[in-house]
């Protein structure tokens, strides 16, 4: 190798000390760190003898109470098999200019596991190639992952015909079932427009000659009979929506049939598994996760839990009525009433402070409120005109934790109404102050849907439990509860059974920042309450946080009503710069309580939603399974108009859902005074905005930019104005600003897994992407067919001779369309030369089809050019792009010393390679997608490459050649299952290892 062509790069930098003679230096504080390691041991915590992750906690919480400045605890690479919740509480806190910083060492990957390994597997089942691993008796789960890769739990064929809904499940003439062994393991799947449904079974007994298969309670009572009234604000829109048919059923070991598939026997201590091709479980690391969540960081109090008016812990004296059935909003839609002064309520409950429900209304007067028998003060529920539900008419906190009474007596009014209370159960003492940096959270369950409850969803990850039923949702492996002043950052969530970072209870001023999170089962973050749009103490408020510069892909991995950020009731909020994509339902969904805060819903309150900022986000292909959501999907008042919530600089592209119902700046019942302003809108399904019922008031949707034009607009104060509609594909300068700041900002760009571009069939511009589309002769562009097209739409052509031509930069490209019956052969060329047919008939209908796959090409400008042959139509749906990066992508992580030569004039991709002389030095690529191609350079000074996938080893490779070839393929992989992988290559022999090109699809 010519060695005076390359140029050596600075590796680091030395920082210097500097103290400058005739200033003052104001003392620093003193900083302390404790170390930990995956294989640490006892209490000293040093660097030559380091912790356990609790041992490093413990010595914390020793020297907390002395600290004058950051607390650090330096953690070594390595896993770190956790048997239990990490359990961080006050006495863990920090304070503000004294955070205690928990965060990998530099250069190293810390990763907290709640898994434990499956090995020595056995072959079981030579016919169906099941394999066994012995695991401890008892163990529960619900993932299995090899190398990394999510397996799938056993289960039958999409929607399998014959099954009858019956009050207690299902009925089918099949017998089978019967004979099936762990019955109460078995789980029934459903899908009803937005809701995912999931509950196990009670029993499988006989139906006649065949099988009824009875779902569990309270499962089946939350969403198989669907009890709860429709527009029951403010806890859901649509009550109706139950199970109504089965989408599959899962969790059987007589499933057990397909490569890629588990079956976990708890009771009998054994693990199954069928392995996919490539797949050596003699070598493979297979993850069995058991611990729910990883970290918790838990202030106090915990849930605030309301109890209604007809508890026993509440005492009336005088005359008093229940009121049931009302239809105001009241909690269980009843209240107790009084119209005689002097009747009194009187509370007792144990804890350091309560909130009194009630209504407002005109016809109410004062109260008279003790507390302990001591008259603390005289409050008033009639503030207006209008009634408002469960409105707080007394509140106190700070008393001494222990049992006490609150006695309200009726001073004045028509009526005083007792709706219920809502019990501060414990001192209100924050977790404060604490960091998580660069901190990979790893393979971690999540158990309470294959027990009686199941997954009874209600929207995007919120679901009911309990009888009667309340609102609860899918709980994080990262929970921070009553939290103030908490970061998550610069680390990596995946492979997790439920939420990736949940702020609960209450959380305020803490930050989610800059993670990849990927390959969760239900959502990436999750902000807020559901149930506490009642507060009106600050103090215990949801406020302040902000969840920015992540990158969020395949979230929804098992409930797929998940999205990738969900906010509930909150204040100031702020979700800004992140990458969202490759998501089942919406993207983003903020708000709850539909019409409930809106005039003249029937069931009206208020919520303290407010003040809350979506902005330079990057959302994309969203809507792939359910309905009824969209990019940004927002529900339930931000307030009185004081402080507008903001909804700007948004880039939101393709929905690429199995129906039509997806939206891009979806404002949906109740949503109010936000100004949704300078977003670009890019091939999205249904409608670029749509406002569609009264409840939806006081909104400004202006200065926008969209290339679909349809909308639906019926709210009440909403305008919509100076829209700029993009029908040539010329897209003005303005909207390209914004693409250009949306989503991850410079410094947290590696964390988006390079990709193949996804692009839908009209989307003629280069806004996006390097590719153009040209039609040429009779095409029709068909809408909405509810048939499964990417973004509800597709082009269609009846003429023989009408073609397509796709211009676009690269070296692949992938035509998506539509194999029916009507279909016929289509020619194909590729840079003017002939390159064949393809045959696009099938017997049946199938949508978003691979019809012509171009790679190899190379890297520059080309065309592919399909020309209808024969059959009724030709359809073109969309199109896959291939990405290809250079050495210098973010994305890569060099390790070892590397150098870069630019300007070599051998053919580099991008006129430079990436190399190094040492032995061992590897660097490793990330990206999303299901395969990949590495280029370098091959010549006789090069040797061989060891290559992994996925942590796996997959072969060694060999770059020597005599002569100097640049941009030669030394190693190809394809079927990987969708999503986030990584690629690395370590120096074995040779003179150099260079890095030139890689290829994504």
């Amino acid at each position: 190798m010519n060695l005076r062509l390359f140029s050596k790069v600075a590796s680091g930098a030395t920082g210097i000390a500097v103290s400058l003679l005739g200033f003052a230096v104001p003392a620093q504080a003193a900083t302390v760190t404790v170390y930990a390691s995956p294989d640490g041991t006892g209490t000293a915590c040093s660097a030559a003898a380091p912790c356990s992750v609790t041992g490093a906690r413990d010595r914390v919480r020793s020297l907390l109470p002395a600290a004058t400045g950051d607390i650090t605890v330096e953690l070594r690479g390595g896993t770190y098999r956790l048997d239990g919740t990490l359990e961080l509480g006050p006495e863990d806190s920090g304070r503000p200019g004294a955070k205690v910083i928990w965060q990998a060492r530099s250069g190293e990957r810390p990763v907290f596991s709640g898994a434990l390994q499956a090995s020595g597997w056995q072959l079981e089942d030579a016919d169906l190639k099941i394999y066994r691993a012995s695991v401890p008796v008892g163990t529960e789960s619900r993932q299995l992952f090899v190398d990394g890769n999510r397996a799938v739990r056993a289960r039958s064929a999409q929607n399998p015909a014959g099954f009858t809904k019956t009050a207690t499940g299902f009925t089918t003439s099949d017998p089978a079932y019967r004979s099936w062994g762990n019955p109460t393991g078995i789980e029934l799947v459903g899908h009803n427009s937005w809701k995912h449904l999931r509950c196990p079974l009670a029993s499988v007994t006989a139906n006649g000659s065949g099988s009824s298969l009875n779902a569990a309670q309270p499962c089946w009572g939350n969403v198989g009979t669907a009890l709860n009234p429709s527009k029951y604000f403010p806890y859901n829109g649509d009550g109706q929506r139950g199970f109504v048919g089965v989408a599959w059923i899962e969790n059987a070991k007589e499933l057990l049939d397909q490569p890629g598939e588990f079956y976990l026997d708890g009771d009998a201590g054994s693990v199954y598994y069928i392995p996919r091709a490539g797949e050596d479980l003699a070598t493979a690391d297979v993850e069995l996760p058991v611990v729910e969540t990883l970290v918790r960081l838990a202030g106090s109090p915990g849930q605030l839990v309301p109890v209604n008016d007809d508890s026993s812990s509440i005492t009336y004296t005088g005359s008093w009525t229940r009121s049931t059935g009302r239809t105001y909003g009241d909690l269980r839609d009843d209240v107790h009433a009084s119209s005689a002064n002097g009747a009194t309520a009187t509370i007792s409950f144990t804890g350091t402070g309560i909130d009194v429900l009630s209504e407002t209304n005109n016809d109410e007067g004062d109260i008279a409120v003790y507390v302990d028998d001591v008259l603390d003060k005289t409050v008033s529920a009639a503030p207006g005109t209008e009634r408002l539900a469960q409105q707080v008419i007394y509140s106190r906190t700070g008393l001494a934790p222990g049992a006490h009474t609150v006695r309200l007596e009726k001073k004045s009014g028509s009526w005083m109404v007792i709706d219920g209370y809502v019990p501060v159960t414990a001192p209100i003492k924050p977790i404060s102050d604490i960091a998580f940096r660069g901190v990979t959270f790893s393979y971690g369950t999540w158990l309470q849907p294959s027990g009686p409850e199941g997954y009874a969803d209600n929207q995007a990850g919120v679901i009911w439990t309990g009888s009667p039923a309340r609102t609860s949702r899918t709980p994080g492996a990262v929970r921070v509860e009553r939290g103030q002043r908490i970061e998550i950052s610069g680390g990596e969530l995946s492979h997790i059974g439920g939420v990736g970072v949940d702020l609960a209870y209450g959380t305020q001023d803490s930050a989610v920042t800059g993670n990849r999170i990927h390959d969760i089962s239900g959502g990436g973050v999750s902000v807020g309450e559901f149930d506490d749009f009642w507060l009106d103490d600050p103090a215990r408020m949801t406020s302040g946080n902000t969840v920015t510069n992540n990158a969020i892909s395949y979230v929804g991995q098992e409930y797929e009503d998940a999205v990738g950020i969900l906010v509930g009731f909150t204040r100031n909020v702020t979700l800004a710069h992140n990458d969202i994509g490759h998501t089942p339902y919406s993207g983003i969904s903020l708000g709850w309580g539909w019409g409930w805060a809106s005039q003249g819903s029937p069931r009206h309150g208020t919520n303290y939603a407010s003040g809350n900022r979506i902005e330079n986000n990057h959302v994309h292909d969203v809507m792939k399974t359910l309905n009824d959501g969209g990019h940004i999907y927002t529900l339930g008042g931000q307030g009185d108009g004081t402080t507008r919530s903001v909804f700007s600089g948004n880039v939101l592209n393709i929905a690429s859902g199995s129906h039509s119902e997806g939206q891009a700046v979806y404002l949906d019942e109740g949503s109010s005074w936000w100004d949704a302003h300078s977003n670009v809108v890019s091939q999205t399904a249904k409608y670029w905005t749509q406002e569609w019922i009264k409840s939806i008031h006081d909104i400004d949707i202006h200065d926008n930019y969209s290339d679909i034009t349809r909308l639906w607009n019926n709210g009440t104060n909403v305008t919509i104005t100076n829209t700029t509609y993009v029908t040539d594909g010329n897209w003005p300068a303005a909207a390209r600003s914004i693409v250009a700041a949306a989503g991850l900002q410079s410094g947290y760009r590696h964390l988006a897994a390079p990709e193949a571009h996804l692009g839908n069939n009209g989307e003629i511009g280069d806004l996006l992407a390097p590719v153009k589309i040209a039609y040429n002769g009779s095409w029709e562009l068909s809408k909405l067919r509810e048939f499964g097209d990417l973004s509800a739409d597709l082009h269609a052509t009846r003429e023989n001779g009408d073609s397509v031509t796709f211009t676009f930069t690269g070296t692949g490209l992938r035509v998506l369309g539509e194999r029916a019956p009507d279909q016929g052969t289509v020619a194909v060329s590729v840079d003017g030369a002939a390159a064949g047919t393809v045959d696009t008939h099938a017997t049946s209908r199938q949508v978003q089809q691979l019809i012509h796959q171009v790679k190899d090409l190379p890297y520059g400008s080309h065309t592919v050019t399909l020309t209808k042959q024969s059959g009724t139509f030709f359809t073109v749906d969309g199109y896959l792009l291939d990405k290809s990066i250079d050495d210098d992508d973010v994305s890569l992580a060099y390790q070892g010393t590397w150098a870069t030569s630019s300007n070599r004039g051998f053919g580099d991709f991008g006129d430079d390679v990436r190399f190094t002389t040492a032995n061992g030095a590897s660097v490793t690529a990330t990206f999303s997608g299901t395969g990949a191609d590495v280029f370098t350079e091959k010549y006789s000074d090069e040797g061989e490459i060891d290559v992994y996938v996925d942590g796996r080893f997959r072969s060694t490779v060999n770059a020597t050649n005599a002569t100097r070839l640049a941009q030669q393929k030394v190693f190809s992989v394809d079927g990987l299952p969708a999503g986030v992988h990584t690629l690395k290559m370590v120096k074995k022999s040779g003179q150099y290892l260079l890095v030139d090109r890689l290829t994504y699809r």
